[in-house]
């Protein structure tokens, strides 16, 4: 798959990566529904699904709706027992036939792949993401990434079609390097593109956390090594594993900060309800501690105060509202709440995106905004710091407003409107900020639900045109002469 040449670390990064342990880590992961068909998962894991439940998902098997097919089962002991007291924890894990009665959705959400030039690297805005795992310790049904978990063949932006690959160092090195020469030579803009030095990356997958300490520490050094300001780190592992966040890792992001220490670390962690993370009474209640603050779990806590204790780590929390698990106001309220107060920032909460069967799973988005508001009521100002972001082809979209009573003299806002503004453009980010009015439509659960409603765009999102390649464009022009 790749002719690039091995990759060979520098005298500083090999010394940083003499220094770190790789312990192997027992997940205990349960794996598929066949354990749960043939009777085959511990006794205390018998009751997770009903006998009719089983029923129901053995009848799909082999089907166009076969749910294993679109998303594999997969859990963690660790998630399994917090589960077994959360109904929305278990909604998150379990698969059910209703996620497959509507296969509408894309395979490649918001047209990433139209923005990677080397395979596994996607460099849409001003920072990259890297695929370097196809896998995470348990799968969420609603997965964002269900075309990579699933290992689904994406069609390119060349006409290809084929399955996403991961990064490899060397090539994403060798990017990075020719990338941010030419910005340099250039006065501080790419000759070509005009953006602006590749200073960020997001390692994301799948969940990184499922690499060995020695893997993460590759990257962690190379991207270093390339250049790279700021490493993100986007994982579940806190939920489905906290247990993974030991002294070893903790040692190694020690050992990467003494040797690169301007390099800033960032923690994208996952939490979708507080029942992942704090601890509950025999009657369901959240445990509070003599001072009020609610109870964490041992385990959860010891892995979060693991990263915020070292303050050169920054530690952000972001969830997508799915029905069912955490379309609650009062439990994202108590999230956000209990995320500030350990230590770690509210970054976004998303609309889902349309991923294949998106509708099984995506709340309304004036649904969203409407409880994201209402969970914020009652929070501090730096406690209700998140905004609510819903991913279109154009760039990452914030829903900033929306009213109940309609703009006298303007046709299509009788009910009132709902507002979009891009927060994130595509290459140069010259679109950045521009806003969408839209008349409102309380069953919209994508943007298509508003095409017919729109009531000024000039950010262009019901005006899109997807990227074409050098190559297509190339052959449109021939044939145009």
């Amino acid at each position: 798959m790749s002719n690039s040449k091995k990759y060979i670390p520098s005298q500083r990064e090999q010394a940083f990566l003499d220094t770190v342990e790789s312990p192997r880590y027992e997940r205990e992961n349960m794996n598929g529904l066949k354990p749960f068909f043939e009777g085959r998962v511990a006794e205390d894991m018998q009751g997770f699904y009903s006998p009719d439940e089983l029923d129901a998902l053995r009848k799909l098997k082999g089907t166009d709706r076969d749910v294993e097919d679109r998303m594999p089962v997969k859990m963690t002991r660790h998630y399994f027992n917090l589960a077994r007291q959360s109904e929305p924890i278990k909604k998150l894990v379990k698969a059910t036939p209703e996620e497959t009665v509507d296969m509408g959705g894309t395979e490649d959400p918001g047209h990433q792949m139209d923005y990677s030039p080397v395979e596994g690297l996607l460099h849409k805005y001003e920072m990259g993401l890297m695929y370097v795992v196809s896998t995470c310790s348990a799968h969420c049904r609603f997965c964002y990434r269900e075309e990579l978990i699933s290992r689904k063949e994406v069609a390119r932006l060349d006409g290809t079609v084929a399955k996403k690959g991961m990064a490899q160092i060397g090539e994403i090195s060798e990017y990075i390097h020719k990338h941010n020469t030419a910005v340099t030579n250039n006065g501080g803009r790419h000759p070509d593109s005009g953006r602006e030095k590749l200073r960020e990356v997001l390692l994301s997958g799948g969940d990184p956390m499922v690499l060995s300490n020695a893997k993460i520490a590759a990257w962690l050094g190379s991207l270093a090594e390339a250049g790279v300001e700021a490493i993100r780190i986007g994982t579940k592992e806190m939920a489905f594993y906290p247990d993974r966040f030991d002294e070893t890792f903790l040692a190694m992001l020690d050992s990467f900060h003494r040797t690169y220490p301007d390099v800033s670390l960032r923690m994208m962690i996952h939490f979708n309800h507080p029942d992942e993370f704090l601890t509950k009474d025999a009657n369901g209640d959240y445990i509070p501690e003599a001072s009020g603050v609610l109870q964490w779990h041992p385990d959860a806590k010891r892995a979060m105060l693991g990263l915020v204790s070292r303050g050169w780590v920054r530690v952000e929390n972001q969830s997508p509202l799915i029905k069912d698990v955490n379309d609650d106001a009062e439990a994202l309220r108590i999230m956000q709440r209990a995320m500030k107060q350990i230590g770690a920032e509210n970054h976004y909460f998303f609309c889902g995106r349309d991923i294949v069967a998106h509708k099984a799973f995506n709340i309304p988005i004036e649904q969203a905004w409407a409880l994201l508001n209402e969970s914020q009521k009652g929070l501090s100002g730096v406690e209700a710091h998140a905004r609510l972001s819903i991913t279109h082809y154009k760039g990452k979209t914030e829903v900033i407003a929306v009213t109940d009573k309609p703009i006298p003299g303007v046709p299509g806002t009788e009910n009132g409107v709902l507002i979009f503004k891009l927060l994130r453009s595509a290459a140069d980010a010259h679109e950045r900020g521009k806003v969408c009015i839209v008349g409102r439509n309380p069953d919209a659960v994508w943007f298509d639900g508003y095409e017919d409603r729109v009531i000024m765009d000039e950010a262009g999102l019901f005006g899109y045109t997807r990227k074409v390649s050098h190559a297509t464009a190339a052959t449109e022009s021939s044939q145009a002469h």
